[in-house]
């Protein structure tokens, strides 16, 4: 947890497996259309090449799969100037003769790919491409869109090596020299992109995306960070909002500081009840410890020991506390990946680290191979575009003791990256987001109250900063980071109403799992089948 993250669905979608862009668009424009940016050409849309690198590898998506690149400005101030292509990739509607348009899907991060995310997840949205074109992009500074770069493989080995909560001075000055390095190197090689990764500017891309689509509004799937893009859309072109689902909500109301200590919160949460599943589980657990106290302290001695004699990990590499601490979060982010949390924490008390960095890996964005995506890079650059706040080293050990209250295991790798955008090349944008959509149709905003990343409250919070008549609040009351896909069928037939028949849930709807949603549906105006 070297950094303040919100990772979102890609991170569980790359985990779970521990268990390609082709035709390009017209880089001209179209003429301006009321309400949203200058018009953008229609898409060419051709066969899909397998994802790059940097947007994490892997096999080319199934034939039906069609990619295209649209161009877009990379300074909205300078819309005549120089452009940067965005990465698209979409499966047609099933059903062509009642399509409703393109369904717009962010998976989180930021920094996430969906250009690879998507078709591995595609089949969580069966129900949806009945209706609807599935579509999803990298956003500018991710992946094949104008990719922010920073360290290379090696480089970024060592970094993630690095402890990440240090205790001795010669500690700190380690690690704020590490993050001086990738600071220089995200400098020297992405410079003239950081400006402009930052959340408004992908929300106008979107707008973009909308409209090259051929779609009068947006209907949007936002997850994670997702939910804030959507945020900032609905805030920025409220009349051009379509039928939205906001799911694993980043708390708009949140500081940086404020959000990170939240999380904080919510993995310490997630940890405790994975643990309580593990006593209750009986002689089946493999951990030490009869109640779910016991066990988190184990955890606790195991970071400690970590810490003063690394283990064996993959390679010759070695798993320290830091990179163990990012196994743990990495597996809290779904309940699918409990059972690997319980058999890497069981293997790694007996000195043998390979399955806790296989999924620290996967929260670093690295492959098999050593090689990385941009993920990190791309993270770090739009958060600290975003966010105006910059800590010193005093001010963020002050604020450590807060962290350690909030949570005994994650509490300080959270508290130091904090540190993540000081001196960063690059003032931020904002305090904390502005959401308010005015005018905007009703948004289903889905809170889950085991959701370790992104807390339940900030659901709540998102409704009321939408403002009166926008948002629509669901609550899951389930364990992992998002509600949809989960799998329960509560929470997606409530969504699946929503978008493909315009039934919005009684506003408080509550979920439980293999529950019905109580409360009744309240229907909105149809939409009308979308031309092909």
């Amino acid at each position: 947890m070297g950094r303040n993250v919100v990772r979102g669905a890609v991170a569980v979608v790359v985990a779970v497996g521990l268990a390609g862009v082709g035709g390009c668009a017209d880089s001209g424009e179209g003429k301006p259309e009321a309400g949203g940016t200058p018009g953008a050409a229609p898409l060419k849309w051709g066969a899909c090449e397998a994802p790059d690198v940097a947007e994490g590898g892997g096999q080319a998506p199934p034939k039906d799969w069609e990619c295209a690149t649209l161009h877009v400005p990379l300074d909205y101030a300078k819309p005549e100037g120089e452009t940067i292509p965005l990465a698209l990739i979409r499966a047609k509607a099933r059903d062509k003769s009642k399509r409703l348009g393109s369904l717009v899907f962010n998976f989180g991060g930021p920094g996430g790919s969906g250009i690879s995310t998507l078709p591995g997840a595609a089949k969580e949205y069966e129900a949806l491409r009945a209706r609807y074109d599935l579509v999803s992009f990298d956003p500018r500074g991710v992946g094949r869109s104008a990719p922010v770069r920073c360290e290379d493989d090696k480089q970024l080995d060592a970094y993630y090596a690095q402890d990440s909560s240090p205790d001795t001075p010669q500690q700190e000055k380690t690690y704020l020299d590490n993050l001086a390095k990738y600071r220089r190197a995200c400098k020297d090689n992405s410079g003239h992109l950081l400006p402009y990764v930052g959340t408004e500017n992908a929300a106008r891309d979107l707008d973009r995306i909308r409209q090259a689509l051929g779609d009068e509004k947006l209907n949007y799937f936002g997850i994670s960070y997702g939910t804030e893009l959507g945020g900032v859309y609905a805030h920025l072109f409220p009349k051009k909002v379509g039928r939205a689902v906001f799911d694993a909500v980043v708390d708009p109301t949140k500081t940086s500081e404020q959000g990170s200590l939240g999380q904080a919160k919510g993995f310490q949460l997630a940890l405790g009840n994975f643990a309580q599943d593990c006593v209750n589980r009986g002689d089946e657990c493999r951990l030490q410890g009869s109640t779910a106290k016991e066990i988190e302290d184990n955890i606790i001695k195991l970071q400690k020991s970590l810490a003063a004699k690394p283990i064996p990990g993959l390679g010759n590499r070695m798993l320290t506390a830091t990179a163990a601490t990012n196994g743990i979060a990495q597996a809290l982010y779904s309940k699918e990946l409990w059972p690997l949390l319980e058999q890497g924490l069981d293997e790694a008390d007996g000195g043998e680290g390979q399955l806790l960095m296989a999924l620290s890996d996967s929260l670093n964005g690295r492959d098999q191979q050593g090689r990385y995506s941009n993920l990190g890079a791309a993270n770090t650059a739009i958060n600290c575009a975003d966010s105006k706040d910059r800590y010193t080293l005093a001010q963020t050990k002050a604020k450590l003791p807060a962290f350690r209250a909030a949570s005994p295991v994650f509490g300080d790798f959270l508290g130091w990256a904090l540190m993540s955008c000081t001196d960063w090349p690059v003032a931020g944008t904002w305090e904390t987001p502005d959401v308010s959509a005015p005018g905007a149709a009703p948004i289903m905003v889905i809170g889950n109250t085991g959701d370790p990343a992104t807390p339940y409250e900030g659901a709540r919070n998102m409704v009321e900063r939408l403002g009166p008549g926008v948002g629509v609040e669901l609550t899951y009351k389930g364990e992992g980071h998002g509600a949809y896909n989960s799998g329960d069928k509560c929470v997606q037939s409530a969504v699946n109403g929503y978008l493909l028949d315009g039934k919005v849930p009684a506003a408080g709807a509550v979920c439980t799992p293999s529950g019905e949603p109580t409360g009744t549906a309240a229907p909105v105006t149809p939409q009308e089948p979308a031309d092909a």
